[in-house]
């Protein structure tokens, strides 16, 4: 990606074809890194210490309630301490509780379903974020998710879910939809993000993954990522609006996790 006009060019590409900025070799190693080390992104960072913080609450309380002599594996999180964190559960969601739509994006079953989803996100999330907007990616990661859990809850309404793994591939969507404003080297770009989704999908085979959320996230995105223009707002009036959308975001995140907390203690049956 190009540091100055945001074009998506292949990173061995030097000077930018679009608008002539020279590309530093640095950026490129930075890119290559990214798989591993998180760029600076504000937004980004937030999701992954929120993350992070509900998993070790959610072991915490793991280990709380286990028996008295009784063996738990490591890193593996308890269904019910799940459930009452927020996990997307059809019946209590039927029974009026909609934040469980929200909360389980950032809830996970255990070290490797974590690890995963913060490893896709450590890589995707700048990148989406860098492309479009701060604001736009808040917005990007939280209705893509809420709409992947959406299509579980539909698809599976008994069932029970937690993970990002919805939202990260609303992020692949995204990317994979603004690919196609950008001819030869938008392929070349979608080639690499399609080998993300083979990555996945392969995963699957060998746990449980919640499909429908997937599909959910992913067509989402890639709408969003066709209609919705890069880079920052174009206007102040735009600039505003998605603000807002931000904020709105945050705010209903916010709000979800705070009724989770309110019933948190509530008998589940």
């Amino acid at each position: 990606m190009c540091p100055e006009c945001r074009a998506l060019i292949d990173r061995d590409v030097s000077p930018c074809p679009l608008c002539g900025a020279r590309i530093r070799s640095s950026r490129s190693q930075a890119r290559i890194l990214g798989g591993l080390l998180p760029l600076p992104s504000t937004a980004s960072s937030a999701i992954v210490a929120a993350t992070i913080a509900l998993y070790a609450l959610s072991w915490f309380l793991t280990q709380k309630s286990a028996e008295p002599g009784e063996v738990t594996s490591l890193g593996e999180i308890d269904g019910r301490v799940l459930i009452r964190l927020g996990a997307k559960f059809g019946p209590l969601i039927m029974a009026g509780e909609w934040w469980r739509l929200v909360t389980p994006i950032f809830l996970h079953a255990g070290l490797l379903h974590i690890g995963m989803n913060l490893w896709c996100l450590f890589d995707l999330g700048p990148t989406v974020e860098s492309l479009f907007s701060t604001s736009k990616f808040i917005f990007f990661y939280f209705i893509t998710g809420v709409i992947g859990f959406v299509f579980s809850f539909v698809w599976s309404p008994y069932g029970t879910s937690i993970g990002a793994s919805g939202a990260i591939l609303g992020l692949i969507g995204v990317l994979l939809g603004a690919t196609y404003h950008h001819g030869t080297i938008g392929r070349e770009y979608r080639s690499q993000l399609w080998r993300w989704l083979i990555l996945i999908a392969v995963l699957g085979l060998f746990s449980a993954t919640d499909n429908a959320a997937h599909l959910g996230g992913l067509v989402s995105g890639a709408v969003l990522g066709h209609f919705v223009p890069e880079g920052e707002p174009s206007t102040r009036a735009t600039e505003n609006a998605w603000n807002i959308l931000a904020m709105i975001s945050i705010m209903i995140i916010a709000a979800s996790f705070a009724l989770m907390a309110l019933q948190m203690n509530r008998p589940l049956g």
